[in-house]
């Protein structure tokens, strides 16, 4: 099993993937990999996850966290406390996902402009490697962008 098998994988540099949402046979890719830690960014919804992801990533012995991002109402909050917590990753592998990565590659691309220093093109290029955003996820991207500092 490859990442790249994963639905929609990212790699995006030495310590960050992204991808959709990736079976139990590919948390186990993950962790084969070296990611240290899963951020997902999707809701708890039987169609979309996994039965109890957090227990399967633990027992992996890889950390878990889980930020639920409403697909049709993503809030600056969300991405504030994933900003939160990618900071506290920071110098870990990082494998990031939600059910398809149309929400993580935006949350990675507003990350990258914030913190990685990225500029607003490569910031909206990763987007593009996915998806194109929806008249909801641009206001997204759009409000968080007015609250950053120039």
């Amino acid at each position: 099993m490859t990442l790249e098998a994963i639905k929609n994988f990212v790699p995006v540099g030495p310590e960050l993937a992204t991808a959709g949402q990736p079976t139990e046979e590919q948390l186990g890719a993950v962790a084969a990999a070296g990611f240290e830690v899963v951020v997902n960014l999707g809701l708890s919804d039987p169609r979309y996850c996994l039965p109890d992801e957090a227990a399967s990533v633990r027992a992996l012995g890889l950390d878990y966290e889980h930020v639920p991002v409403d697909f049709q109402a993503p809030a600056v909050e969300d991405f504030r406390c994933f900003q939160a917590l990618m900071q506290g990753a920071r110098g870990r592998k990082t494998f990031v996902h939600c059910a398809a990565n149309y929400r993580v590659s935006c949350f990675v691309a507003l990350y990258g402009e914030a913190e990685l220093g990225w500029s607003r093109a490569e910031a909206d290029a990763h987007v593009a490697r996915v998806w194109t955003p929806n008249e909801t996820w641009l206001a997204f991207l759009r409000a968080v962008r007015d609250r950053m500092p120039p």
